[in-house]
């Protein structure tokens, strides 16, 4: 009996003694005497303690910092440099018409200078391989040939192809820089354009005549001048000018023979 004394002893030694009106502790917590069953009540603990969490504002509040936010009103991402050079931004997008490699500026300079073969053209405009402008004169050229009862849309693309690809050959033997298909395309297209007035002057005229002859020579010589002007203008050939207007007459005089007859 006296053995088991002393262990009934020794297990009511492991915990404290609470006579002395001390709240005991079980595992290193303090007991505070609340009853079980008896739920805390709220707003006992405090929540703004650092690194804690705060109920109140609605958001995690970290040591060291402040949060001013709320719940309902998140703050507002960053954006940083890199998202502004996005591929969503359509306020930085050129035009439509300069990404279809249409200038509005270049088209009238061109067709201003067509018109007056006198005055000097831009070199800078020269280089520019405008399609635009000579598809527009060409449908036009066309159009006015078929207001005369003459269907020659193939015979209009076959002559301007050959005249092309001729200009092309003989102003790359001529020339020290060399010129694109693009550029002789494009001059010869908009050089096209009096040919435009005399066919549908042919509407209303008769060009077999002494007063067609006039104006077809007239058209003739008002295309290819404009044409070799344009031509020395982009390639630099100085005193060069009545060496390419030569062949520029003769394309032109064939779509001039194909106006009148």
């Amino acid at each position: 009996m006296s053995g088991f004394n002393q262990e009934d002893g020794f297990f009511q030694s492991g915990y404290p003694d609470n006579q002395q009106g001390q709240a005991p502790q079980y595992g290193g917590y303090e007991y505070s005497g609340q009853q079980f069953g008896q739920e805390p009540q709220f707003g006992q603990f405090d929540y703004t303690q650092q690194g804690g969490y705060d109920y109140a504002q609605g958001g995690q509040v970290y040591a060291g910092e402040q949060y001013t936010g709320s719940i309902m009103t998140p703050a507002t991402p960053y954006v940083g440099p890199q998202d502004t050079q996005g591929g969503d931004n359509y306020e930085d997008e050129p035009p439509l018409m300069e990404e279809l490699g249409i200038n509005f500026d270049h088209i009238t300079q061109k067709t201003l200078a067509v018109l007056n073969p006198l005055k000097p053209a831009d070199h800078s405009i020269m280089q520019d391989t405008d399609l635009a402008g000579p598809l527009v004169f060409c449908l036009a050229f066309g159009a006015s040939l078929l207001l005369t009862g003459k269907l020659s849309f193939g015979y209009i693309y076959g002559i301007g192809l050959v005249g092309c690809v001729a200009m092309y050959c003989l102003l790359n033997l001529m020339s020290m820089t060399g010129v694109s298909v693009g550029v002789c395309i494009s001059v010869l297209g908009y050089c096209l354009l009096p040919m435009v007035f005399l066919s549908f002057s042919s509407v209303v005229l008769s060009l077999q005549g002494i007063a067609g002859i006039v104006l077809v020579c007239v058209a003739v010589a008002w295309c290819s001048i404009s044409a070799s002007k344009l031509f020395v203008s982009a390639l630099a050939m100085d005193s060069q000018q009545p060496l390419v207007a030569y062949p520029c007459a003769l394309v032109y005089g064939v779509f001039a023979l194909l106006t009148v007859f």
